[in-house]
């Protein structure tokens, strides 16, 4: 599950009292003048405004204008907390979450991030959602998950839009909905997002929530993939590979996978290894599809596997092997592959790259049969 929330302290805010000392701390803090800043809100957060106790913390955190001291931070933090501030509820709740001045502590992480979420700070019911949806520091509750991350992409938080979208399209923690999927998906999408996006062209693709459109789907995977999202290169290179809502193109259908592939993305890798192994888009070589095929091949894709068999069995890219051949077709057979498990019953029954067995023959062909 994609996991993208605000660790980044949340800064500053304006106190609801007019103080000149905080503006001039303010104007100086933008100014990067931070030794003045500290200076003017210093009186203040001894005098307990909360909004200043949160901003020396953020700048003892930080090492802005002095020495790094997260434990100073965290005594600031928690005086600001201690009086409702929900910035430094949630700045409190990311120290306890990933144990920065003070021990981990995700239960009391939890603890701090309901204060601010029950406040309606954007980050805290984030991180909340984020929270329920992985059992950390509370039971896992996906119905839970769903209500903070809908409080949260209310206020326009695009993860937290992008999830709920997920969670509709797969009906977690609430009814399966796809058009409501479509509804969040866009709004991420609009804000930027490129999961949201590249799973906004998936909806086009396929036409869930959404009439089916290709264009539409080519128009949100380029996006995402300009943005470096691999699923999205993936995509749009299958796209270019078969002529949807795009030209057919082998060249740029290469191009997106060379760059999903290059992420590790294992399907645009096993795609990669046969368009070399093919000469598609790119000049023939062996050697490329070998080593794409095998990238694939060992992040378990049962495609690559059985290619990689075959490039051993007729010493393409590498030294004949029989043994090798017989290797590979095994883990794609397993995986319930029909050709390999087709190719291990001839293997079997004419003892090539392993001893030979009619009864393993007949078990091999058997599976590919059904």
């Amino acid at each position: 599950m994609f996991r993208n929330f605000f660790t980044a302290l949340t800064l500053f805010g304006l106190s609801m009292s007019v103080q000149a000392g905080f503006e001039e701390g303010w104007a100086a803090y933008k100014k990067s003048d931070f030794i003045s800043a500290y200076r003017e809100w210093e009186p203040l957060a001894k005098q307990g405004d909360a909004v200043a106790q949160n901003n020396l913390a953020v700048m003892y955190a930080n090492g802005l204008g002095m020495q790094k001291d997260e434990v100073r931070a965290i005594e600031w933090y928690t005086k600001s907390a201690n009086q409702g501030y929900d910035r430094a509820q949630f700045n409190l709740g990311v120290c306890y979450e990933d144990g920065v001045g003070v021990s981990q502590d995700i239960g009391k992480a939890v603890e701090w991030y309901t204060k601010a979420a029950n406040q309606n700070n954007l980050g805290a019911q984030f991180n909340l959602g984020e929270m329920y949806a992985n059992g950390r520091g509370v039971k896992q509750d996906d119905f839970k998950a769903v209500e903070w991350y809908t409080k949260a992409a209310k206020q326009g938080h695009a993860v937290a839009q992008t999830n709920l979208g997920v969670r509709y399209s797969n009906g977690q923690g609430v009814k399966q909905d796809d058009f409501k999927a479509v509804e969040w998906y866009t709004k991420a999408a609009k804000q930027g997002s490129a999961k949201a996006q590249t799973n906004l062209g998936w909806m086009y693709e396929n036409g869930r929530g959404v009439k089916q459109d290709d264009f539409k789907a080519v128009e949100w995977y380029t996006k995402a993939a300009k943005q470096g999202h691999a699923n999205a290169q993936y995509n749009l290179g299958v796209m270019y590979a078969n002529g949807r809502g795009v030209k057919q193109d082998d060249f740029k259908a290469v191009e997106w996978y060379t760059k999903a592939a290059k992420q590790g993305d294992v399907k645009a890798q096993a795609n990669l290894g046969a368009r070399y192994a093919n000469g598609r888009g790119v000049k023939q070589d062996d050697f490329k599809a070998v080593e794409w095929y095998t990238k694939a091949a060992k992040q378990g894709n049962a495609a690559a596997q059985i290619n990689l068999g075959v490039m051993f069995a007729n010493g393409r890219g590498v030294k004949q092997d029989d043994f090798k051949a017989v290797e590979w077709y095994t883990k794609a057979a397993e995986q319930g592959h029909a050709v390999a498990q087709n190719y291990l019953g001839f293997r079997y029954s004419n003892g090539q790259g392993v001893k030979q067995d009619d009864f393993k023959a007949v078990e091999w062909y058997t599976k590919a049969a059904k």
